[in-house]
């Protein structure tokens, strides 16, 4: 199940942080079809925010087709933004690119940070495959590690990651 990680200093809104959370955790398969959410009573106990800031993130799921609020079961995903085992090779470039960064001496946020900017110029300039995306709202990417980031605000981490 997803655990949430909420940063208070990073000038996103707390509801929009755990839907980006959420999308984040689609994306990379950690969520599936049919995968209940944690409850708005776990997430608050986890978080310490308000109630209804967590309905308000599973409202707008429900809003974009990824979940659905089924009366006294929960919250659960309907939809996936993955694609699941088609990115395994690409995966695999990106762990091997991610060894060799380490090797030249990159942490983890020199690493994020080149990621994040080589991604952002190859979708503002047009890149190898045409033109730039509709897509140029900033929000999590999913760095170098596999762990989830936030490219301008810092405001996600990933499943796993501790908070320090």
């Amino acid at each position: 199940m997803i655990e949430y990680r909420i940063d208070r200093r990073s000038g996103v809104a707390t509801y929009l942080q755990i839907v980006q959370q959420t999308k984040q955790a689609l994306r990379l398969g950690l969520l599936e079809p049919g995968d209940r959410l944690p409850t708005a009573r776990e997430v608050v106990e986890a978080t310490a925010i308000n109630a209804n800031t967590v309905l308000k993130a599973y409202r707008e799921l429900e809003r974009e087709g990824l979940a659905e609020g089924r009366r006294g079961l929960g919250t659960f995903v309907r939809g996936t933004l993955g694609r699941g085992s088609e990115d395994g090779a690409l995966r695999a470039e990106l762990a091997a690119w991610t060894d060799r960064a380490r090797a030249e001496g990159l942490d983890q946020d020199d690493m994020t940070a080149l990621f994040a900017s080589v991604t952002r110029e190859r979708f503002t300039t047009g890149g190898p495959t045409g033109g730039p995306t509709s897509d140029t709202t900033s929000g999590p990417t999913s760095g170098p590690t596999g762990s989830t980031t936030s490219d301008t605000t810092g405001s996600t981490t990933g499943k796993g990651d501790e908070e320090g």
